[in-house]
């Protein structure tokens, strides 16, 4: 039945996408909102019905109403304006979204309909369904003070520098006092900051914290793990990990400077040393060139061991200029097959992070 009615519902959509192209060339008269798209953050399957509230103006000189609306899922309802509006008035449309029906991410799809030509308009509600834990000894094994994580360590995934990255941290309250978000204290670096959703979280149940990175703040890039440690009034601390790929942000640029840009190619892009003995440190080499119109500026180099010693000559090559990269190998402790990943960070704005293999098998 879910399928039949997903079908259906593109089936309509096709159709309502056919009556707009249709309706091209006629003066466009969708309504204006405030926002297409809206976030709920992640939702607690016990906190219950969600509701969030697309805004609109109505611009046009006839009178407007909402004729239709549709969504992608039973677990959607809607609530709108239903009088006619003026020109320069505004209404609503409330989303009620139940996060009992969804598992992870989720993206509804609501479609709106107006009383005039070409007058539709696609909404969008997202957020994260966390279903209710049916075992929280085993659904949180990492206890840390007061309260119990699902993973060791808080991932935030790659974080840019042009904004700050947001993630949830969920959190089961084991212990017999009520954690309330104004008594909440973090230590911890100044690019990472953390405050609690709910207003407080009783014994036995669950809350969310929400991380905040700030990758400019951070000034590094690759990968980072920072410890935070933080605590509540008359709690034990608690402490975990946090992790990040941080990328420099680049904007885009107008094709024809293309030619003008820093652009880095890497020779080669992968090396395989063979058989090699676990006695025996390696030395090889990279070259990078810089084939752009300007300086070409080497951010960082990263390799993924402490195995790896990586050496440049400089962090800046002028047009056409060409440098090696040093990479030595320590194999020791060894075995088998390996493969080791570096990272090279530029201001090549097409690629600004290129990465080279090296291969082995080690006896």
């Amino acid at each position: 039945m879910q399928r039949f009615g997903f079908s259906a519902f593109f089936i309509l959509l096709c159709c309502l996408n056919a009556q707009v192209l249709h309706a091209q060339g006629t003066q466009d008269s969708r309504l204006i909102w405030k926002v297409n798209k809206l976030d709920l953050g992640a939702i607690l399957e016990e906190e219950g019905i969600q509701e969030a509230t697309f805004e609109f103006t109505h611009s046009q000189d006839s009178a407007v109403w909402i004729e239709k609306v549709w969504t992608d899922c039973g677990c959607t309802t809607v609530e709108y304006t239903q009088d006619s509006l003026a020109a320069g008035e505004t209404g609503i449309l409330k989303v009620a979204f139940d996060p009992g029906s969804a598992v992870g991410g989720f993206s509804r799809l609501v479609v709106v309909k107006g009383n005039l030509a070409n007058m539709m308009d696609t909404l969008y509600l997202e957020g994260k369904a966390v279903p209710k834990p049916r075992n929280p000894e085993i659904e949180y094994p990492f206890i840390s003070g007061p309260v119990g994580m699902r993973q060791e360590k808080a991932n935030m995934g790659d974080v840019f520098t042009n904004e700050p990255s947001f993630k949830a941290l969920e959190i089961f309250n084991f212990s017999d006092s009520v954690l309330r978000a104004d008594s909440l204290r973090y230590f911890g670096p100044g690019h990472i900051q953390i405050r609690q959703i709910q207003d407080s979280i009783a014994p036995g149940h669950r809350g969310i914290l929400e991380i905040g990175y700030d990758g400019a703040t951070k000034n590094d890039l690759g990968y980072a793990e920072d410890p935070i440690q933080f605590f509540w009034s008359d709690s034990l601390l608690s402490d975990t990990d946090v992790i990040a790929n941080v990328f420099e942000f680049y904007p885009g640029f107008a094709k024809d400077e293309l030619g003008s840009v820093p652009a880095m190619r890497i020779s080669p892009s992968e090396i395989d040393l063979k058989e090699i003995s676990a006695d025996e440190i390696q030395e090889l080499t990279y070259t990078l060139t810089n084939r752009g119109r300007e300086v070409l500026e080497i951010k960082k180099v990263q390799g993924n061991c402490g195995c790896l010693s990586l050496t440049l000559p400089k962090t800046e090559l002028g047009p056409g200029e060409s440098m090696d990269l040093i990479v030595t190998f320590d194999p020791k402790g060894r075995r088998g097959i390996d493969q080791r990943n570096i990272y090279i960070f530029s201001n090549d704005p097409l690629n600004p992070v290129q990465s080279v293999i090296l291969k082995s098998r080690i006896k």
